[in-house]
This record gives structure tokens, C-alpha cells and sequence, in this order.
């Protein structure tokens, strides 16, 4: 079962306080590289892996989706999407993604966002995901970049300015990681870029789009603190498709 860290108060409490939480998707540095490998949404069934607070959700109704399902571990997550609005095409259900059933051939597309690197049962999943959408539809995620998910050995607890500052070491040694960001014992789950993108061609997906994210110039000279960023990938995007 995956670790459902955020129900724990002072992990939702912390989360609750970051830019991506309080101003959304435009909050979220990584966004605009995002928009640019999405497909057209008018019309289109969707699956938000992750969905927080339904940000993306909402995008999707915005731009015209018919059904979208936005799935979540965390009670309070959800809670919060519930709050936000109401729309007659969005449901939310709580469900544990390394548990998940999924309607075979169902989806135009599914999506999601930091959240794979929590997931241990990766491979069922990703083959879950494959089967739910149909031919020719869409998976993009971001997922937190290996280098960034590698702290100096395995076995060791990091705090986030640890793991924001330490050399990579052990990146070839995956499984499970811990860390204290927002509360104590956050458990993610390390993987090789290779691992991922050797698990979708596996699986049958055919990549279309890989980016090591990194700040533009402009977003540093608009927050400073993103300046770190260049110095190393925190998170990747990825966009697959399943063949016709």
C-alpha cells in the first residue's frame, strides 16, 4: 500500500503552504513545459493519477474534457478538490494507485503529477495505464528526477536541505528512499531514468517527449530561489503514447 503521507497533518499543512498549492497550476514552476506536450483536451476522456487539490482537473473541464476522474490516496487531498469546485464532469475517488482497477480502453488520455515516484508497484501500473486508454491516447507525468530522488547512500534519512545540497551516490542502487520533507519519514521510491523509460517501451508505449526540467532565465529573475534549479533536474516530464 503506498504511503499515504499526505493525511498526515503536518505534512497537508506544510504542502498547503507551497506556491503549487496556494496559486495552483500557476504556481507549479514547471507548468508552462507541461502545456506544450498535452494533446488537445475539447472532448476527450481524462485520468488524473494523483490528483491533489484537482488543479488539473479543473484544467481539463476548462478546456473542454467530457469525463475526467481524478484519483487520490489522501482523504484530505480530496477533500480540499471538493471544496474548490464542484463540476458535474469531475469525479473524485479515493483510491491507492498501487492498488488501482482502471476501465480497459476507456481514457483520451491520463496524467499525472509528482506523484510516480511514490509508487513502488510501478510496473502494474503502468500497465493498467496502458490498457485503460484507448488507441492512439496520451500519458504525461512528471515524476521527481532520479538525481534529485538519489540521496549520498541508501538506508540514510535526509532532510530536504540535504537532499537539496549532497552529491548523488548510490544512483544505480534503487528501491525505497526516506526522507524528512514536511514531516518526518517520507517514503519515495528510487528508480534509474532508464528504469522508467525502459518500463514504458516494455509495456508497449511509444515516447514521444522527454525533458530534464529545468528554470528558464526568466523564472529565476522572477523568483531567485529557483536559481538552485539549474544546477541539477529536481523533476523530468514524459509524454507516451499507445500505437493506434
Amino acid at each position: 500500500m503506498t504511503q499515504n503521507i499526505y493525511d498526515n497533518q503536518a505534512f497537508f499543512s506544510g504542502y498547503a503552504k507551497l506556491s503549487r498549492s496556494v496559486d495552483g497550476l500557476e504556481g507549479a514552476p514547471e507548468w508552462p513545459a507541461i502545456c506544450k506536450i498535452l494533446p488537445p483536451l475539447s472532448g476527450k476522456t481524462v485520468v488524473d493519477l494523483g490528483c491533489g487539490y484537482g488543479w488539473f482537473c479543473r484544467y481539463a473541464h476548462t478546456q473542454g474534457a467530457t469525463e475526467i476522474l481524478g484519483l487520490d490516496v489522501s482523504e484530505k487531498m480530496l477533500n480540499r478538490a471538493k471544496e474548490m469546485a464542484t463540476d458535474e464532469n469531475i469525479t473524485y475517488r479515493q483510491e491507492d494507485l498501487e492498488r488501482v482497477a482502471l476501465p480497459q480502453q476507456m481514457y483520451h488520455l491520463a496524467y499525472s503529477s509528482l506523484t510516480l515516484h511514490y509508487i513502488k508497484a510501478l510496473p502494474a501500473l503502468f500497465a493498467k495505464i496502458y490498457d485503460a486508454l484507448l488507441p492512439g491516447g496520451s500519458f504525461v507525468f512528471s515524476a521527481e528526477h532520479p538525481i534529485y530522488t538519489a540521496p549520498k547512500r541508501p538506508g540514510w534519512i535526509m532532510t530536504d536541505d540535504e537532499q537539496q545540497s549532497w552529491p548523488v551516490n548510490s544512483y544505480q542502487a534503487e528501491g525505497e528512499r526516506v526522507t524528512n520533507w514536511l514531516a518526518e519519514g517520507v517514503i519515495k521510491q528510487h528508480r534509474t531514468l532508464g528504469t522508467y523509460i525502459n518500463l514504458l517501451i516494455k509495456q508497449g508505449f511509444v515516447i514521444t517527449h522527454l525533458e530534464e526540467w529545468g528554470p528558464t532565465a526568466k523564472q529565476i529573475a522572477d523568483c531567485p530561489a529557483l536559481d538552485e534549479e539549474k544546477e541539477r533536474p529536481m523533476i523530468f516530464l514524459l509524454s507516451a503514447k499507445k500505437p493506434e
